[in-house]
């Protein structure tokens, strides 16, 4: 594998990171959003993620070659129903629907995300040092 396959490979799992953190933040947001329907609630949504297979290989084998998005899925958790008669989103009983974030998964979801950025930054430098180091053989 070249050193631009490892930049590129870098490259897509940074995307799915960001995406990956941009997912987390939307859910912590609304996490404590109310509605009086549970068709309009908010519900935790993760991204799905697979690995980008190159297709073109001469040498046969399965090599992933990055990351791809393919899509980003509502949770199928049960939703909060809290008694709050006097929000003006309850319903006859006095019920509100709650969304179904779990907080602290999404700490770690976020915590773990970051640091598989961190860690792709960290490889796409070191390639970059690399090839620089390559181009320097050559001038002497």
């Amino acid at each position: 594998m070249s050193l631009f396959s490892v930049m590129n490979t870098a490259s897509t799992a940074l995307a799915a990171q960001s995406l990956r953190l941009n997912t987390t933040a939307s859910n912590l947001a609304n996490a404590n959003t109310t509605s009086s329907s549970i068709n309009t609630t908010y519900r935790a949504r993760q991204p799905v993620f697979a690995p980008l297979f190159d297709e073109l290989s001469d040498s046969g084998d399965d090599a992933a070659i990055g990351v791809e998005v393919q899509g980003i899925v509502e949770s199928q958790a049960p939703l909060r129903r809290e008694y709050q008669p006097g929000s003006p989103l309850a319903d006859s009983e006095g019920y509100v629907f709650m969304s179904n974030v779990n907080v602290i998964e999404e700490m770690a979801n976020m915590i773990s995300a970051s640091r598989s950025y961190q860690t792709n930054i960290e490889i796409m430098d070191a390639s970059k040092q690399m090839l620089t180091r390559t181009l320097a053989i050559g001038q002497q």
